[in-house]
């Protein structure tokens, strides 16, 4: 987190206020660790200044009657405005003639803070916390600003503590805690005057112990653009045709952003009334590998731009082969997967971005070989779901355990049968309206022995790393051990894959949490692979003394180590470059200032010390979450681009790619490698940008590979 620090206070004619503490910790949340009496010398009669108010606390009306209140009020240097807290941690006013305590000797949330003669009672002791509150020892509740207002006359009490400005207290000469509060999330996100290219996006304002920056705006994760924190609306560039999840994030000067708005749905219209379908493609040819057929064809046309190909096998549509009307559709296809020595005829239409479709092109027959030569031989469906499969993890007894990302629990899928059993539920998992919730998991080498089930997932606070005993046929969620927390989450942007390394550590991947500048900070977790021992520590040899193993990373989502023991990571791009990372020891990639091989501002991708991606892909293309790798062979399961891409690992290089399942089966997501040397494979197609559980239609399948 970047450190932002408000102007000092100054006055004269009083001296510097340096506080002891009274021994107590604040146990209620509120960070308010004591600073050690040993530390600075105790110097009376100063003023204790607001953060959020920029006031002084303040006796009211300049009373010495034991029962006054306190306030904030205009800094003016007397009496009833020059504090001493004692190393006893008595908080005294006029001298040492009144002391600080609540009202009646209350302890709960809203009790009045008064003075009253000084009585050395537990009732009076105070202690100060590093991040600039004033705790009181007996109830653990911070020297509170009532409602976090900055009026003159505000009255004092005692409250829960909770990191705000209204509970931070500076006096002149002190520098003041970093900011590290975000904004509350923008709301009521609507849209206005849209048309086929732009729309006017408007929303209700954040609020923020200092203030709003600036927001930003974004669609389904992809970052749109900024605007002030005074403006609350911009138009925005929309593409014609599309559905979108727009939402608006909030950011303060210090660079906490806020948990993102509620999505607004916002469907955009064509630019003209277009009935015309495309014409016929023409000159289709096919040939047979083994099990897979590869069909060509010459493009057709249309008035406006075919935006897809629709490719059935013996009359059903068997697969798309899609693309934008800046970004034609190619015209080939490959068919995998097949029986041996089977004859399919095949056929395939055009469409424009309206939906129109063109007449069938030419009808053609293809016979399969009788041996499987080509690089995937089969591709069988072994069970459905109607929530989204995200994390999968194959047991020694060829059992499959994977999440259900939106519904909180974990599967047992027996694949010889299909037959499915939850296991339970994992708790203290939230959604975020996005892609968050139930995400990555891993078995160590040791599971046979231990059972420990490893765990990413996000919770109302945070992203986490948990482990939970699998016992039997179900998840004993009494051993659960949280191992590592406080990772930043937000509605998109929250990687999320877990990896067992050949060095007998936990790999993590965490995203950004749509704070691009969180990327390049190796003392926060957000934007990094992370590298843990099976207990939660952090590694003696992690070369950032925590458990960040490589940054400049915006939404990893794939890691796979090859024969070699190198760690392979697939990365999600913002609206140019997805991009396949081979992963150093303290490597940083490159995030924000550079997206795949893309400068994305000042030297970017020339920036010395960048490692550059080892393979990039368009993100219509792309948009990769899973990889896998197989005797050296690398798989990437991609959403957007409807796919699974193939290379071989020569070196450090990435070679002879290649891709299958285009269109197949639609939005791809995780792909792992099977015990017998084959895959496993999820489809993503429906609800994976909301958190509603039970709303999918998924698939997963195991793949058979050849060659």
């Amino acid at each position: 987190m970047r450190t932002h620090r408000r102007p000092r206070y100054w006055m004269t004619g009083v001296a510097t206020l340096t506080l002891f503490p009274a021994g107590c910790i604040d146990e209620s949340g509120g960070g308010a660790e004591p600073i050690s009496a040993d530390d600075a010398p105790l110097v009376t009669n100063a003023p204790l200044i607001g953060v959020g108010s920029g006031r002084c606390l303040d006796v009211r009306g300049r009373s010495t009657t034991p029962g006054t209140g306190l306030q904030i009020y205009d800094c003016h240097g007397g009496q009833n405005q020059a504090f001493t807290l004692t190393a006893a941690g008595a908080l005294q006013v006029y001298g040492s003639t009144r002391c600080v305590e609540p009202s009646g000797g209350g302890t709960a949330d809203g009790t009045r803070v008064v003075i009253a003669n000084c009585s050395g009672q537990a009732r009076q002791r105070w202690s100060r916390g590093t991040n600039g509150s004033i705790v009181h020892e007996q109830s653990g509740r911070c020297l509170d600003v009532e409602g976090r207002r900055t009026a003159n006359g505000t009255l004092v009490q005692l409250y829960r503590c909770n990191g705000g400005t209204n509970q931070q207290w500076t006096s002149p000469g002190e520098e003041e805690p970093e900011d590290t509060q975000p904004p509350s999330p923008p709301s009521n996100v609507r849209a206005s005057d849209v048309t086929c290219s732009a729309a006017t996006l408007s929303w209700s304002a954040s609020t923020d112990d200092v203030g709003v920056a600036s927001y930003d705006i974004y669609h389904d994760g992809q970052h749109m653009t900024s605007v002030s924190g005074s403006a609350l609306s911009t138009t925005i560039t929309v593409a014609p045709g599309v559905q979108w999840g727009v939402y608006v994030n909030a950011r303060d000067a210090a660079g906490n952003v806020s948990q993102a708005s509620e999505t607004l749905r916002l469907s955009t219209p064509h630019c003209e009334a277009d009935d015309e379908p495309p014409t016929a493609p023409t000159n289709l040819t096919g040939s047979a590998s083994g099990t897979s057929v590869t069909l060509q064809w010459t493009a057709a046309t249309d008035n406006i731009a075919v935006t897809a190909y629709d490719v059935y096998r013996n009359g059903t549509k068997v697969g798309a082969v899609p693309g934008t009307a800046s970004s034609p559709p190619a015209t080939s296809f490959v068919d995998s997967g097949l029986s041996v020595a089977t004859a399919y005829t095949y056929h395939v239409i055009a469409r424009d971005a309206q939906g129109n479709a063109s007449p069938a092109s030419g009808s053609i027959p293809v016979t399969t070989g009788r041996a499987c030569s080509s690089a995937i031989c089969d591709v069988v469906q072994v069970a459905t779901d109607n929530d989204l499969p995200w994390g999968l993890v194959e047991l020694p007894d060829g059992s499959v355990l994977y999440s259900r990302r939106d519904a909180d629990d974990i599967v047992r899928l027996d694949p010889s049968t299909g037959a499915k059993t939850s296991i339970g539920t994992v708790p203290n998992v939230a959604g975020t309206d996005g892609e968050g919730g139930l995400m990555g998991l891993a078995i160590a080498p040791t599971f046979e022995a231990d059972r420990w089930l490893y765990i990413m997932h996000t919770s109302p606070s945070d992203n986490r790393i948990v482990r939970i005993k699998v016992v039997g046929d179900r998840l004993d969620t009494s051993t659960q051990q949280v191992l590592v927390s406080g990772i930043l989450r937000n509605k998109y942007h929250n990687g999320g894959r877990l990896r067992w390394g050949p060095d007998g550590k936990l790999y993590a991947s965490t995203g950004d949490a749509q704070n691009a500048s969180l990327a390049q900070d190796t003392s926060n977790l957000a934007g990094k692979i992370l590298r843990i021992e099976p207990d939660g520590r952090v590694p003696s040899d992690n070369p950032f003394g925590n458990h960040v193993w490589s940054y400049g990373h915006r939404n990893p989502q794939g890691l796979a180590f090859d024969s070699q023991g190198r760690l392979w990571e697939q990365e999600f791009g913002n609206t140019v470059m997805d991009e396949t990372n081979l992963i150093q020891k303290g490597g940083n990639y490159g995030w924000p200032s550079c997206e795949g091989t893309m400068s994305q501002g000042g030297s970017g991708c020339s920036t010395p010390g960048y490692i550059a991606p080892k393979l990039t892909y368009r993100t219509s293309e792309g948009s990769c979450s899973g990889i896998a790798i197989v005797n050296d062979v690398f798989y990437a399961a991609c959403q957007r681009g409807t796919r699974m891409y193939r290379a071989v690992i020569s070196g450090s290089s990435l070679t002879n790619v290649q891709q299958f399942l285009v269109g197949t089966y639609g939005r791809l997501r995780t792909v792992e490698p099977s015990l017998d040397g084959n895959l496993w494979l999820t489809t993503t197609n429906t609800g994976g940008t909301d958190s509603i559980p039970n709303n999918s239609n998924e698939r997963i399948f195991k793949v058979l590979l050849g060659m």
